[in-house]
């Protein structure tokens, strides 16, 4: 499999995420968001394991509830907390500035260098999301973007920390997936039943607004994101999470019917040229080196 169509298929993982607000405001009961994650990880999770037949084994045991906790079981509470407080573009924005935190990271843990080209398309991606989000009436509240901040960093440092720990041996992208949702997932159950509990009624809408969840974006989202981390540069797949919040706001406009603005079409402009400098200048540093997660997916590959 080429570069090319590795970042595409990863890149389906952020553009079905970005139709978790269409689908949670108009499909799911209001007041239980934390409910929509666990059933967007736990049963996905099950189901990997079903299917991949393999469980962890020895330090990956812990190795899998850091990732799980840090990728799903924190991000989820983190982030419900900050669209309690922020209005939704706020929360967007903040969590616009990933890229340069996993640039941050990874020059920290994995040696990663710094590149200016990289840095700019980060902050630039980060600016577009800015003018694809943000309205007049936005405000700031403290506990909200410290919860936003906190609920990007959990998941920059769990893309650092799948990229170095990678994958073991023998065990396919499914049952990698399916070891984290379940973690994250089982770190999501308490917290649902003590803060939000089950609805008193959830209609057809829901049934299909929780499958879609579960199936598209947890199992088959989750399988991709986990893989392009490993087989990418992590800037790569860092910059790519920036379409969630550009399909979020396309959907609202074509589907809820929501005012699209020439600012908005600038920092989609932005956002696109960010992408594509970025993947091209991670892309073209790296192609001489190759991860063990690379190597391996590369000899599964093979006949």
């Amino acid at each position: 499999m080429n570069r090319v169509t590795l970042l595409l298929l990863t890149a389906l993982a952020p553009l079905s995420w970005g139709t978790t607000y269409l689908v949670t405001t108009e499909l799911l009961p209001s007041g239980h968001p934390l409910l929509a994650g666990l059933l967007r990880a736990l049963p996905a999770g099950i189901i990997a394991l079903v299917i991949g037949r393999r469980l962890p084994s020895g330090g990956w045991w812990l190795k899998s509830l850091a990732l799980g906790a840090l990728n799903i079981g924190a991000f989820f509470p983190l982030l419900f907390l900050a669209a309690e407080r922020l209005p939704g573009g706020v929360a967007a924005a903040v969590a616009g500035v990933q890229p340069m935190i996993i640039l941050g990271m990874s020059a920290l843990v994995l040696r990663d260098r710094i590149r200016p080209l990289t840095a700019a398309a980060a902050v630039v991606g980060a600016g577009g999301v800015a003018l694809v989000v943000l309205g007049p009436a936005a405000h700031l509240d403290a506990l909200g973007v410290l919860a936003a901040l906190g609920g990007v960093t959990a998941t920059a440092l769990g893309m650092i920390l799948t990229k170095r720990w990678g994958r073991p041996a023998g065990v396919g992208p499914v049952s990698y997936a399916g070891w984290q949702l379940t973690a994250g997932g089982l770190v999501l159950l308490p917290l649902t039943l003590l803060f939000e509990g089950i609805p008193a009624s959830i209609d057809g809408g829901a049934v299909l607004g929780y499958l879609w969840l579960g199936s598209v974006g947890g199992l088959l989202a989750y399988t991709l994101w986990f893989r392009g981390i490993q087989l990418l540069p992590v800037i790569a797949p860092g910059l790519l999470a920036l379409l969630s919040p550009v399909v979020a706001t396309l959907l609202g406009t074509l589907v809820a019917g929501e005012t699209f603005t020439p600012l908005q079409a600038l920092g989609i402009a932005l956002v696109l040229v960010a992408l594509v400098v970025g993947q091209l200048t991670a892309l073209r540093t790296t192609r001489r080196s190759s991860t063990p997660a690379r190597e391996q997916e590369l000899q599964a590959s093979r006949p």
